[in-house]
């Protein structure tokens, strides 16, 4: 340990305010489940070896110092810090689960709902990953869990960069050896908040002349955005089926596409792949609302997160994001017609730098608290300002391997905020695209019919583009060797009710999904 090393490390404001986003109902980690080949990680009685899924993620411990930490809060303010865990214990974190063998996508889906319905523990370092066997065709599952306050979006796809490889590996290294730093002493994290907070102070006072001898522009137009941000924050968006009280149980779906052709939709139409993603959700939303006779009066709104993280920050953890609260075209119009209004709204929020707002508001809580944030944003989720989490997370180009497991495929999943049921999380992949739904049990007890209307959108605008598509196989089948891999595969998510604290509580049939073991036995 350095002489100048402190023994902890504060959250950001904005990592601070993932904490407070989280209730009972709303539990802020964000996801992925994996589907990856057996590899050498075959057992001869058909299942896991998961001890050296264990050893190898201890392996990779150094790389990743947060994920040996957990959450202590200082005296007098109550902000949190992160300190070194003295009881890390490794088999709290690699878990082990199974399905009935062979497993179908339904039960599948069915346990990586239960298992996202069960809240991190505060008092240890907030992560889980489950090793989910029993998938036909030689292949298992592993749902990766990180709350939200750790990572964002693009600090997600660094930690699968630092558990998985893009070359197979069939060595596993020992674990560098590790000591736990002294948690602090109250006298000095109260002597290090007020020489922070003084400096931070005197800081932001510095920074006023300069400001204001520039006119004033750069401020003048982030305090526009702020401005324009809490409006947006407190109208409320079009009251839809989706919107409305969130309990603690959840749904899951996902579909996945090719890539290529996604590409090639966007260069001929001439926008973005971001565009190519809004508007086919834009032309579903439009779909599974008029089949639900559901009248979208007023705007329909979509949170989209927007990065900021720079190149030197591509390789830390935390959140570097910030958002815009836009409007989606759900009116009368062709395809072609949506993607381009998606395309002159998005430049138009691109060239009003509208994520300044939202920076803004994060920036208040690294010179005072987090709480500013994090009642700002309690606001505009209670206040109905959007209706839908819209997020796009581009992955790794080419197939990475947990050992020598090859990742066929990856879904994200996102967390839900209050009065929002439904998130959609995107990812690329080796040349797939995958879309990650997240619905909350009640409002969306339908979720497969969006994700139908997802596919009939897309081939829309695919249509509109004149991009011819690739045969698929496994669409609406259950899982076997070619469907999990390749294709539209997909089914519907159902989950039993759950406790917010000890261990799961048996599935809806009254299979077990304990602590150390899950099972999700046939609906």
């Amino acid at each position: 340990m350095k002489m100048d090393d402190p023994g902890y490390e504060r959250l950001s404001g904005l990592d601070h305010a993932f904490l407070h986003f989280e209730t009972a109902e709303t539990y802020m980690h964000v996801a992925l489940t994996a589907i990856l080949e057996e590899g050498s990680l075959a057992r001869p009685d058909g299942g896991i070896d998961v001890e050296r899924v264990r050893a190898h993620v201890a392996s990779r411990l150094h790389m990743l110092p947060r994920y040996r930490q957990r959450l202590h809060f200082a005296p007098v303010t109550g902000d949190p810090v992160w300190v070194d865990d003295h009881a890390f214990d490794i088999d709290l974190h690699v878990r082990h689960s199974h399905l009935p063998r062979p497993g179908t996508d339904e039960q599948l889906k069915g346990l990586i709902a239960r298992l996202l319905e069960r809240p991190l523990d505060r008092r240890r370092p907030l992560w889980e990953i489950y090793v989910v066997e029993g998938l036909p065709g030689r292949r298992f599952a592993v749902l990766f869990k990180v709350h939200h306050c750790m990572v964002d979006g693009i600090a997600g796809i660094g930690l699968l960069a630092a558990l998985l490889s893009p070359v197979a590996e069939a060595v596993v290294p020992p674990a560098r050896p590790w000591s736990p730093r002294p948690v602090p002493s109250t006298s000095q994290m109260l002597r290090d908040e007020v020489r922070r907070r003084t400096d931070a102070s005197f800081g932001l006072l510095r920074s006023l002349p300069g400001a204001l001898a520039s006119g004033g522009g750069a401020a003048g137009a982030r305090l526009a955005s702020l401005a324009g941000f809490l409006s947006a924050g407190v109208r409320s968006a079009a009251e839809t089926p989706l919107n409305g009280p969130v309990g603690p149980h959840r749904r899951v779906e996902w579909l996945e596409f090719d890539l290529a052709e996604m590409k090639e939709v966007k260069t001929r139409l001439g926008g973005t792949l971001n565009d190519v993603v809004l508007a086919t959700v834009a032309g579903a939303m439009r779909r599974y609302l008029g089949r639900r006779g559901a009248a979208c009066e007023g705007e329909f709104r979509a949170l989209i997160p927007v990065s900021t993280r720079t190149v030197d920050e591509s390789g830390s953890g935390g959140n570097r994001v910030s958002a815009w609260i836009a409007p989606l075209p759900l009116g009368e119009m062709t395809p072609a017609e949506r993607f381009s209004a998606i395309g002159r709204l998005t430049s138009t929020y691109r060239e009003n730098q509208e994520e300044q707002g939202a920076e803004v508001l994060t920036a208040t809580a690294e010179w005072t608290t987090a709480l500013p944030l994090a009642a700002a944003v309690r606001l505009i989720s209670r206040s109905r300002a959007f209706n839908v989490v819209i997020t796009n997370v581009p992955g790794p180009p080419v197939p990475f391997h947990l050992l020598d497991a090859p990742m066929v495929t990856g879904v994200p999943h996102v967390p839900l905020f209050e009065n929002q049921g439904l998130g959609i999380a995107l990812l690329s992949y080796a040349g797939r695209f995958s879309y990650g739904l997240v619905g909350e049990w009640d409002l969306l007890p339908d979720i497969d019919c969006l994700a139908e209307a997802i596919e009939e959108s897309w081939a829309e605008l695919r249509s509109a583009a004149g991009v011819a598509t690739v045969e698929r196989t496994g669409r609406g089948a259950e899982s076997d060797s070619s469907s999990l891999a390749e294709g539209v595969w997909r089914g519907e998510a159902r989950t039993a009710p759950l406790e917010q604290a000890g261990p799961l509580p048996p599935g809806p049939n009254g299979s077990d999904v304990g602590d150390r073991e899950a099972s999700a036995a046939p609906h």
